[in-house]
């Protein structure tokens, strides 16, 4: 068996220039990198990590906890995630939090005892008690997707990644005003999720600037997933007076509205007018297709695996938030034509 002292001759280094390039603790010249991995692929050199792991207190290992990994959004920053820790030589241990507080809690600390280096979370909408045990254990955490409060200690030690939540839903809301809709419906996501309070105040927004009245009775909750979506559309299309258009929250809720709407026969837009936050791969697909927020989930994916690493080589720094910019689409299902479709447009959020 190849041993680091055959590489380093098989490449002409020092056994202290292969620890490098295997570790990324020192820059290495391109040159000289490349000769040592030329030899590790000749010679078939596998890295001892429980070995390494014990010399330099790290695994190399990130631990991803989302929930809903079966959704399309989330399997593409789960895609992100893994490639950013591929391409810095990381391995990931994923778990599913379920949104439960408690579940999500055990989880992380399971990972945690596993020795990963840090930990990526999608948090529940209760994280009070992951919260506590983040700090009790100095655990170098990112959270993606949602954001959560700042604890009583400061700085804010965590780092958190998401998309822009409240303009993009505006836009949603005012371009169907646009359309001449003035009851205008919100599918909303499970709440105590900053996404879902960013999303409902977004839709206010959208309300007050096209001079329409805000009426609780037109928002349902979906709880982010199809079943209470499907449940929450029905009550929504219950009212005396019905919603003319809807608004979805996130790309589950999407298909459970559009499973209420076949149920009572009803056609989009023919009959109501539909917008959804969150755009996926077969949105284009359907007849007719979906105008949609689009998120840049991949790329949300490798910026939480970027600060995590950040927060590896420099764990006293101040928490940052990072937010990335959404992309309206803008297809048929709306009610415009499809000779009226506009380009894809992006709009840069800020980074705090």
């Amino acid at each position: 068996m190849a041993t680091m002292v055959d590489v380093a001759q098989r490449a002409g280094v020092s056994i202290a220039t292969v620890s490098h390039v295997l570790n990324d603790t020192r820059p290495v010249l391109p040159q000289t990198r490349q000769a040592v991995l030329d030899a590790i692929d000749e010679l078939g050199y596998t890295p001892n990590t429980l070995a390494r792991s014990l010399v330099t207190a790290r695994t190399r290992s990130i631990g991803l906890a989302v929930s809903a990994i079966s959704n399309p959004y989330f399997t593409e920053i789960l895609q992100g995630v893994e490639a950013g820790a591929l391409e810095h030589g990381y391995s990931l241990l994923i778990a599913d939090p379920h949104d439960d507080p408690q579940h999500e809690r055990k989880i992380v600390q399971l990972l945690y005892e596993r020795r990963v280096d840090g930990v990526i979370i999608a948090p529940s909408a209760d994280p009070e008690a992951l919260l506590r045990y983040l700090g009790q254990h100095d655990v170098p955490t990112v959270f993606l997707d949602r954001l959560v409060g700042s604890p009583a200690e400061s700085p804010f030690p965590f780092d958190q990644v998401c998309t822009e939540n409240a303009e993009p839903t505006t836009r949603l809301v005012t371009h169907l005003a646009e359309l001449g809709h003035q009851r205008i419906g919100l599918v909303a996501g499970l709440p105590g999720l900053s996404t879902t309070t960013e999303r409902i105040t977004g839709y206010r927004h959208g309300l007050a600037h096209a001079g329409l009245p805000y009426d609780e009775r037109l928002v349902a909750h979906g709880n982010s997933r199809a079943e209470a979506a499907e449940e929450a559309t029905h009550a929504l299309l219950s009212l005396a007076a019905q919603p003319t258009a809807l608004v979805t929250a996130n790309n589950a809720m999407t298909i459970g509205t559009l499973r209420a709407l076949r149920r009572r026969g009803l056609s989009v837009p023919d009959d109501l007018a539909l917008c959804c936050f969150d755009d996926f791969s077969w949105a284009d697909l359907f007849t007719p297709r979906l105008t949609a927020i689009s998120q840049p989930s991949k790329e949300i994916g490798a910026q939480a695996v970027r600060l995590l690493l950040e927060r590896l080589a420099s764990p006293g720094r101040p928490g940052r938030t990072v937010r990335l910019p959404s992309a309206f689409v803008h297809r048929t299902s709306c009610g415009c034509p499809e000779s009226s479709k506009s380009p894809e447009r992006h709009r840069k959020g800020p980074e705090s």
